[in-house]
């Protein structure tokens, strides 16, 4: 079964014009949104779908916090298995780490609790776990203190996600990933999916899922049909029900889609919708009165200005009944679907004079969070070449388009999630003294930018736009000195 095998429409025939998702896409683009892909079913057709190049639909992408409602179907899975029920108390699945000492807000912790963000905890217990990697993390979330009675108080606690990783492994035998893989992923056509585990080999839960943009469509019209898919019951539906109802509320803003409740791992969202959700902008939107689902995948801070593009633009403009065709609009939209790209800086047309000078020179960095001791730039007819050797000597060589994204990878990425990155790269001097190098991560939400400035014949400052902490961004800037030889 192919990953890419949902049937195909024009919008007009399932009763959306094409200038409704052109008005869409045009905004994303103005908002500049940092969209990588855009797809939309209806009635269970895809009707639009684009990636921003060198984004392409085969890559998985990091999904984030979609991950949770992966998470969830699969405690719901194994509760209509008999494996375990959502009113279970959570110590029960870790009799090990029960004592006299354990605190009443934790005996009375039940499953549902952890599925619905209301464990009572005051903050993120995923802090304290990511800060203690070696350390036994269940054992580590039920000693933070519950601060209030289980069911009450709302926060989101991605560490409540992980503990339901950890029940399923407890309880199953087999991990997360490996439980889902036959009742769920393979049945709808989801073919090696990863998922990032912590040290101890437990699936992170809350996040660490990655998904091809279809995929992630699939997963909403699977629960938009309510757990049905080609003719079986693969979730039941009472689950797809009570996980996507509100569960807890979670805020007072009727103006806001994260406010209008939390089920099971889903938000609900306005205009009696739900979703997945996952930070930088991953998302599938369900809309059930409409019968549409749309998944999306971005590099963005600003999630939360895309539910309204959705209620804006496409919203209003579905039609019950399939619409009269509309070739010039339909054309328009094709040609603009088809060609979207990340932004990329006007590059001069030429290497500028003073270019000689940084050509095959090798720089030397002083201390930096990449580790990197030095680094070459070759600027060749068609594509630079970026060249680093870090402090054990490893050396990575990325090559960069002039006119065009380059496919390569690096181990120059400071998570332990990935050791090594897929990149695609384009390059060119934006001023007569400075260079950039983009590189977009593509399993990833993430650009790295160098930015080379010549200040002199033998000093230049490196830019680097680093994904440093935990998904935290930031610029470390760099004084180098390029060597040369003793005749020079």
């Amino acid at each position: 079964m192919s990953v890419r095998d949902l049937p195909r429409s024009t919008p007009e025939s399932e009763g959306i014009p094409s200038s409704a998702i052109e008005a869409l896409v045009h905004a994303v683009n103005e908002e500049n949104l940092g969209f990588h892909s855009l797809m939309i079913l209806r009635h269970g057709k895809v009707v639009a779908e684009t990636w921003w190049k060198p984004y392409e639909s085969e890559r998985p992408h990091m999904m984030f916090s979609v991950s949770k409602s992966f998470t969830a179907t699969a405690i719901g899975l194994a509760q209509h298995e008999g494996w375990l029920s959502v009113t279970d108390s959570v110590l029960s699945f870790f009799p090990s780490y029960a004592s006299r000492f354990v605190k009443q807000n934790v005996k009375d912790m039940e499953v549902r609790h952890l599925l619905s963000m209301a464990t009572g905890h005051a903050v993120d217990t995923m802090e304290v776990m990511r800060s203690l990697p070696e350390e036994d993390w269940v054992k580590l979330f039920l000693n933070i203190p519950v601060e209030y009675p289980p069911g009450t108080h709302f926060l989101y606690n991605s560490g409540a996600s992980f503990v339901l990783s950890a029940i399923i492994r407890s309880r199953t035998g087999i991990g997360l990933r490996e439980y889902l893989e036959s009742r769920l992923l393979l049945p709808v056509g989801m073919k090696d999916v990863p998922w990032e585990c912590n040290p101890r080999g437990i699936e992170f839960g809350a996040s660490g899922l990655r998904l091809r943009t279809e995929e992630l469509a699939k997963f909403g019209q699977l629960y938009l049909q309510k757990g049905m898919w080609e003719g079986k019951q693969l979730l039941p539906q009472s689950w797809t029900e009570a996980a996507t109802t509100s569960q807890i509320m979670n805020g007072t803003d009727s103006s806001s889609d994260w406010s209008q409740g939390y089920g099971y791992q889903f938000w609900r969202s306005r205009h009696n919708s739900y979703r997945a959700d996952g930070r930088y902008g991953q998302f599938s939107m369900v809309l059930p009165e409409q019968d549409v689902v749309v998944a999306i995948t971005a590099g963005t801070a600003e999630s939360r200005r895309i539910p309204p593009l959705i209620w804006g633009h496409l919203l209003p403009q579905i039609h019950a009944t399939a619409l009269a065709e509309n070739k010039a609009d339909h054309r328009r939209l094709v040609s603009l679907l088809s060609c979207q790209e990340i932004p990329v800086p006007q590059f001069l047309p030429a290497d500028p004079p003073g270019s000689k000078a940084l050509h095959s020179r090798q720089i030397v960095l002083p201390f930096n969070t990449l580790h990197v001791k030095t680094m070459t730039v070759t600027l060749e007819h068609d594509s630079i070449r970026l060249t680093t050797v870090d402090s054990d000597g490893r050396e990575n060589v990325m090559m960069a388009g002039r006119n065009d994204w380059r496919a390569g990878k690096t181990t120059l990425w400071p998570f332990e999630e990935m050791s090594e990155v897929t990149i695609q790269s384009i390059a060119g001097w934006v001023s007569s003294s400075v260079l950039q190098v983009r590189q977009q991560c593509v399993d990833t939400p993430f650009m790295r930018l160098w930015q080379i400035e010549c200040n002199s014949e033998d000093k230049v400052t490196v830019s680097v736009g680093l994904d440093n902490g935990f998904w935290a961004e930031r610029t470390e800037v760099l004084n180098g000195q390029v060597e040369r030889a003793p005749s020079e």
